[in-house]
C-alpha cells in the first residue's frame, strides 16, 4: 500500500509531475487566499478548517513533454498520499475539518487538465469513499453551480481536494453515482488496505476504474 511518510512530506514523483511546493498552508505558486475567502459562504467547514491550520496544499507542475498516461499515474499516487495522510487525522479532535488539496499546474501535450484529472479522480473517490474520504475535482476557470443553483467562484488553478466525508450531507451530492453515495453513507475506516483486492499500479487501477458503473443522468 502506498502511504504518506510519517512526517507527511510528499515524495518526489517519477518524472511526469514535479513537486514544486511540499505541503503548506500558504503556497506561493497557487494564490489561494482570495479564492478561499470567496468560498467561505459556500462551505461551512472551510473557514474553521483554515483557522485551525487544517487545510493544506501540495503543488505539482507537469514536466514538459510528459505523457498523459504518466501524468495520470503520478496524480493518482499523489491522491493516495493525501488520502493516507488524512486517514489518521479523521479520528482526532476536529477531524472533520481536515482537507488536503493537490494543485496541478502546467500543460500536457494532447490533454487538458479535465482529461488528466478525470480517471485519477474517478478511481480515488471509489477507493476511498467506503472508508469515509471524499475527493473533489475543480478545474481552473471552470464555472461551478451549487446544489441550489448558486454560483461558485471559478478556481484560479486546477486542484483535487481530499477531505473527510460528512455522512449526513455528502451522499446528497452523489445522486449520479448511487452506489458511491451508499458506500459513503455507511462508511467506516476499519483500517483496511484499499488496495487489498487490486494492485496499486496505475494500469491495473485504471482498468478497474473503467469497469465501475458510469454516472447516471438526471
Amino acid at each position: 500500500m502506498i502511504a504518506a511518510p510519517p512526517d507527511g512530506a510528499s515524495r518526489p514523483t517519477a518524472g511526469a509531475l514535479r513537486l514544486v511546493e511540499p505541503r503548506t498552508e500558504h503556497p506561493v505558486r497557487a494564490d489561494v487566499n482570495g479564492y478561499l475567502a470567496e468560498l467561505y459562504e459556500h462551505c461551512p467547514f472551510l473557514r474553521p478548517s483554515v483557522r485551525r491550520g487544517m487545510t493544506g496544499w501540495t503543488v505539482y507542475e507537469i514536466t514538459p513533454g510528459a505523457h498523459q498516461y504518466a501524468v495520470e499515474a503520478e496524480l493518482f499516487h499523489a491522491g493516495v498520499q493525501a488520502a493516507e495522510w488524512v486517514r489518521p487525522l479523521m479520528r482526532r479532535p476536529y477531524g472533520t475539518l481536515v482537507c488536503e488539496n493537490i494543485v496541478l499546474l502546467g500543460h500536457c501535450d494532447g490533454a487538458d487538465h479535465r482529461e488528466l484529472m478525470a480517471w485519477p479522480h474517478w478511481a480515488l473517490k471509489h477507493l476511498y469513499a467506503p472508508i469515509g474520504i471524499m475527493f473533489g475535482k475543480f478545474l481552473q476557470g471552470a464555472a461551478e453551480t451549487g446544489r441550489y443553483g448558486q454560483r461558485i467562484p471559478p478556481p484560479p488553478f486546477s486542484f483535487l481536494p481530499v477531505r473527510v466525508g460528512v455522512r449526513p450531507l455528502d451522499p446528497r451530492f452523489l445522486t449520479k453515482t448511487p452506489d458511491l453515495a451508499t458506500a459513503l453513507a455507511v462508511s467506516v475506516d476499519d483500517g483496511r488496505d484499499v488496495f487489498e483486492h487490486i494492485p496499486c499500479e496505475w494500469k491495473a487501477v485504471r482498468e478497474w476504474a473503467s469497469s465501475l458503473p458510469r454516472p447516471t443522468e438526471h
